[in-house]
């Protein structure tokens, strides 16, 4: 465990300046932020878009604030990423494709609050996400992120060995399919089938090791062998129960970093090393915010 803790924090460097960036660590696992720089010059400025991803890639989250940058801008500091994807339920702003409008003022909604990774019961979930807010409440509204190389380095190690190979899918119907009708839902499911991925991936930049399921996972597919099952009971409820275990490391806080938002704050976040959590405490206030992902690639 103290090798794993060692590791984790070996990613974490001092309050430091760049060419024209200042970097705060916010926790010791996960999150920073960065003052001095400007979206709107970073979405036309290659340099200051490489300085941005590598603080991105070492801290897995960045916050900015007082960025009132338009959204043509904010799409295009998006894009620098690689293409951005559309969202079957929320839609994208049509004048600025990509860009989804994230606004809870009229009904309360209950899509967010639980840990997850955008996409990933996508075939390809998300690369990462630039989130900006538009209005929120004077208090509460939060969003935690969750490191989740963490979280599988300190994993006991027999439990490590265990999910070694092991494979889970995830879908879309049973979260956002759950209120609609049922021949929507249907539709939806039909459209975006269940999403095999394994169950550990391995960051395609940084080498290191993920836990990999999240509330939209449903089930390992590739569980039942004789090395887990001698006995009915070890499927069920043996294969569930460590879904559970794994899905709930995501609520350690020790792997958490907590933003409270302000107007025209901006959140910039690897998705494919993070889960995060938006805290519904502020009904029936509004929170609008505007959302640009980035299409990522299969996971191996």
């Amino acid at each position: 465990m103290a090798r794993a803790w060692a590791a984790m924090r070996t990613h974490i460097s001092d309050t430091r300046e760049t060419s024209t960036m200042h970097i705060e660590p916010l926790t010791c696992s996960i999150g920073a932020e960065l003052s001095g720089v400007s979206l709107a010059d970073a979405a036309h400025d290659a340099g200051l878009f490489a300085e941005i991803k590598a603080a991105l890639l070492q801290h897995k989250v960045v916050f900015l604030r007082d960025q009132p940058i338009s959204r043509a801008d904010h799409v295009a500091f998006a894009r620098r990423f690689g293409e951005l994807e559309d969202h079957p339920v929320a839609g994208s702003d049509p004048d600025h494709p990509g860009l989804v409008q994230i606004y809870r003022n009229d009904k309360r909604e209950n899509y967010e609050n639980n840990y997850h990774s955008d996409g990933l019961w996508r075939d390809t979930p998300a690369m990462g996400c630039v989130l900006r807010c538009i209005e929120c409440p004077p208090v509460g509204g939060d969003t935690i992120w969750v490191n989740m190389a963490a979280a599988y380095a300190n994993l006991p190690e027999e439990i490590q060995r265990k999910i070694d190979g092991l494979r889970a899918r995830s879908g879309i119907e049973h979260s956002f399919g759950a209120v609609m009708e049922p021949e929507a839902r249907r539709r939806l499911a039909e459209q975006y089938p269940p999403a095999e991925h394994p169950v550990v991936r391995t960051h395609p930049e940084t080498g290191e090791k993920v836990l990999n399921v999240c509330s939209f996972t449903t089930h390992f597919i590739n569980y039942h062998t004789p090395d887990n099952v001698r006995f009915g009971l070890d499927k069920t409820p043996g294969a569930s129960q460590l879904l559970n275990y794994l899905v709930s490391q995501a609520s350690i806080p020790e792997y958490q970093v907590r933003f409270r938002w302000k107007p025209h704050s901006v959140a910039i976040w690897d998705n494919r090393c993070t889960q995060h959590y938006a805290v519904q405490d502020y009904w029936p206030a509004p929170r609008k915010m505007e959302r640009a992902a980035i299409i990522g690639g299969r996971i191996d």
